[in-house]
């Protein structure tokens, strides 16, 4: 496995938190739905002019272009979409731990489905992460969100992990740079045509200030999610899906700095992400 691989997982980590602080940014004044197209049309220009300027889509099989179409519905336009509204509800200290869940439904799948074997690793991760997860519930008091919120997070943690299985296994007969494109592309046309069929033209609505960071936004969180295709098509998932998951931690050290007065960061909050991230590790890394 090439050395390059755990720095490109942990560059889409640092990248993943600073994306989750534009969004929470760009919400304060932006709408999630303004928020979200914003985001998948800036990776969908972004993502076709590296397809240009890297010899084009290559020759991708149908079996690669049908995987990354469903992980664009799946990951993008309803894992994405869930994770702004759970940053809008919730807050981004506590909506990103747990969108980091991911790696459990991976295991979990093929746990149900491989016939692979349940470990004390994996056993103790479950624990751990669940403690975490309470932790964080426990928090919400004092920040302000009621507990059923946490399900929006958990379930584009479960979107995201379904996609995990789809991106590596695509990536046999579609290279890295296509293969993203193709998925955001779908997840713009399909989350597009659901705001023309709602018709409601205000949904994206946003003033200057709340455009610049859902920019920004888009710049960086669909880097992470290239970056992180990319890690995938070199290493394996055991090694990518524990760096990449870091992502928490840098977001609560990212916090003080560009989200004071915003969010308020509290030792329960700490505490449970800590824990979160140590549960995914012991599934993903130790687990197999």
């Amino acid at each position: 496995m090439p050395a390059t691989v755990p720095a490109l997982a942990l560059t889409s980590a640092v990248l993943s938190a600073g994306a989750t602080i534009f969004i929470r940014q760009g919400l304060r004044t932006g709408g999630a739905y303004a928020g979200f197209w914003i985001n998948v049309a800036v990776g969908a220009v972004g993502l076709w002019i590296a397809v240009l300027f890297t010899g084009g889509l290559g020759h991708p099989t149908t079996k690669g272009i049908v995987l990354f179409v469903l992980a664009g519905v799946i990951g993008t336009v309803a894992g994405r979409f869930l994770r702004f509204m759970a940053i809008q509800r919730l807050g981004a200290s506590i909506a990103s731990p747990l969108n980091n869940l991911n790696p459990l439904v991976s295991t979990g799948l093929a746990i149900l489905l491989l016939g692979e074997q349940v470990t004390l690793p994996i056993l103790s991760g479950t624990i751990v992460i669940v403690a975490g997860a309470t932790l964080l519930s426990m928090g919400g008091r004092q920040v302000g969100f009621r507990p059923w919120h946490l399900v929006l997070p958990i379930l584009s943690a479960f979107c995201f992990g379904v996609v995990a299985i789809f991106r590596k296994i695509a990536l046999n007969d579609i290279g890295a740079i296509a293969g993203t494109a193709i998925n955001v592309t779908t997840a713009l046309i399909v989350f597009t045509a659901f705001l023309i069929a709602s018709g409601d033209r205000r949904a994206l609505a946003c003033d200057g200030r709340s455009l610049a960071y859902f920019v920004g936004a888009g710049l960086t969180e669909n880097l992470s999610v290239f970056l992180t295709v990319v890690a995938l098509g070199f290493g394996t998932v055991s090694v990518v899906t524990p760096l990449t998951s870091t992502s928490p931690i840098f977001m609560l050290l990212l916090s003080p700095l560009l989200l004071r007065g915003v969010e308020r960061v509290t030792g329960r909050i700490i505490i449970g992400t800590v824990l979160i991230v140590l549960g995914v590790y012991l599934i993903t890394a130790l687990g197999r």
